[in-house]
């Protein structure tokens, strides 16, 4: 392929190698210069064009590209058309793209104007998507370099494997304090897990955490046909001899691996039984971020099998997300345990819907509102109390005269609830191990459910975050561990964080309460004249 600049004239049958724009001429890149283009560049007074000329044995980009294309692609696999030196390959049907990391290697280790690029191996797929494409980098290539990407193919890189299981049986093992509410989120989660696949839970059982009526669940879901059992236990697995492996040994079957490299999703065990695989589930497993649990899933619904090799092999990117729920020795930890956490009282708003009057200055009972707030924090197990303040600040301090808390001033209190926030975790002191969010308009908040959300903060429990919750709806006060603080100083306007609550649910423990105490703001005279009648 010959390369360089030429006069116009001598560019004819040559293709431009750069966007050209001259006065009202545009020339792009990729144009092949017919006798039209040499009149328009003369027309210009243009005197140079860089163009490339393919020569005897080169073949065009998008022949080359083309031809790579089609010998890469396996079963379940479209090619698109080829356009400026690319060809894009999609799924023809749903489910997990298999890609032979050695031939993709072969293939680009050809010429450095070869290139193929793909997805992820045993990434899920979906029909239409894009999964992988071949990229000339010049505009043409020698017909030899060509042949040898197509020979290094072999046949084909990478296709698609259908999914094929679609009958899925699911046991859940139970032990005192484990919420039907937890086994019921879990099935739905893993509903919505098997639908890309088009499989389906066909039957689900809930059992003892015991060997023998586990193991008879299991033989009854393999009765009833299911292609794959999935078992979720009330304790996670510890050893190949507990409960969940057992159980399966006892209907005949073999424990294949037991630990996976991946994070979450360390504890999963695979096993089989009369030819059927049976999952041993990750805790993680119940929670819809993707964990290591996905990825053997959904390669077993695809029929691809998962070897000890397959799984040893998952170290490098296994490592998918921080568990907030864990301790972490980085992190100081405070030697009164859950005892040490602050107060912070949020009293910095401007009552905008008060219509005029700072509604924490009203009275209710003989005292000011937002002290009856403090009072209560103040009274209770928290080791400090923060008091943000903001609109007008002087008034909100000389109402929690002699109150032994602390006050730091919003400056920003105008921007919203946020910058309160931010301004009470900024102030907790350093040895504390979380802070508890009241708000300065919440009077039935008592100090006995004050107490009770530190009494259920327990880090080493994984407990993080403490909401109180009646009827299913969540309520404020909320505990948050000092794990979060971090992510809490990211809030901005006037949204609180309950959609961190949602990102982290499985490091919130919910308190039970009775009653509107959790719920009742003072926003309105109308909310005020009810607070004084009750």
């Amino acid at each position: 392929m010959k390369f360089g600049p030429a006069s116009p004239r001598d560019a004819l049958g040559g293709v431009t190698v750069h966007t050209l724009r001259q006065g009202d001429l545009v020339l792009k890149k990729g144009t092949t210069v017919g006798t039209a283009e040499v009149e328009a560049l003369t027309r210009a007074g243009v005197g140079e064009i860089v163009v490339v000329r393919l020569e005897d044995g080169d073949v065009s980009e998008d022949v080359a590209a083309a031809s790579i294309a089609q010998a890469v692609a396996g079963p379940s696999v479209n090619v698109e058309r080829a356009f400026t030196g690319r060809a894009n390959l999609f799924a023809a049907a749903p489910g997990v793209l298999v890609v032979d990391r050695d031939t993709v290697d072969r293939i680009n280790e050809v010429d450095e104007a070869i290139t193929l690029a793909t997805l992820s191996a045993f990434k899920p797929v979906v029909e239409g998507e894009m999964i992988a494409t071949v990229k000339l980098i010049p505009f043409g290539v020698a017909g030899a370099l060509r042949d040898a990407a197509v020979v290094a193919a072999a046949g084909s890189a990478l296709h698609v494997a259908p999914y094929v299981i679609k009958k899925v049986g699911v046991v859940s093992t139970l032990l005192p304090g484990l919420s039907p509410k937890v086994i019921d989120k879990t099935l739905r989660v893993t509903a919505e897990r098997l639908a890309p696949a088009g499989a389906r839970i066909i039957a689900e059982r809930r059992v003892p955490h015991d060997e023998d009526t586990l193991a008879a669940s299991i033989k009854e879901l393999l009765g009833l046909g299911a292609e794959l059992v999935i078992v979720f236990g009330a304790s996670a697995i510890a050893d190949r001899r507990d409960v969940i492996p057992a159980a399966i040994e006892q209907v005949g079957g073999t424990i294949e691996h037991f630990g996976m490299p991946v994070d979450p999703g360390n504890l999963l065990l695979i096993g089989r039984a009369r030819g059927v695989p049976v999952l041993g589930a990750p805790g993680c497993a119940r929670s819809p971020v993707e964990n290591g649990f996905d990825w053997v899933l959904m390669r077993l619904l695809a029929g691809i099998p998962v070897s000890r090799a397959d799984l040893t092999g998952m170290g490098v990117g296994g490592l998918l997300m921080e568990i907030v729920t864990r301790p972490q020795p980085r992190l100081p930890v405070g030697t009164d345990g859950n005892r040490n956490v602050a107060a912070i009282v949020l009293a910095a708003g401007r009552s905008t819907r008060m219509g005029g009057p700072n509604k924490l200055l009203a009275d209710l009972g003989g005292k000011p509102l937002v002290r009856i707030v403090a009072e209560q924090a103040v009274a209770s197990k928290a080791s400090s109390v923060i008091v943000v303040t903001g609109h007008q600040a002087d008034l909100v301090e000389q109402a929690l005269a002699g109150l032994n808390v602390s006050f730091v001033r919003n400056p920003d209190f105008a921007a919203g609830l946020a910058s309160s926030v931010k301004a009470g975790i900024k102030a907790v002191p350093a040895d504390a191990d979380g802070a508890v969010v009241c708000l300065g308009d919440m009077p039935l908040i008592d100090t006995l459910l004050i107490d009770r959300m530190i009494e259920a903060f327990a880090p080493d429990r994984g407990s993080l975050i403490a909401v109180p919750v009646s009827d299913g709806r969540r309520g404020n006060p909320v505990l948050w561990s000092r794990r979060f603080f971090g992510e809490l100083m990211t809030l901005d306007g006037d949204v609180g964080a309950r959609h961190l609550i949602m990102k982290h649910a499985e490091a919130v423990t919910e308190v039970p309460v009775e009653g509107h105490a959790a719920f009742l703001d003072i926003d309105t005279p109308q909310a005020l004249a009810e607070a004084r009648r009750g």
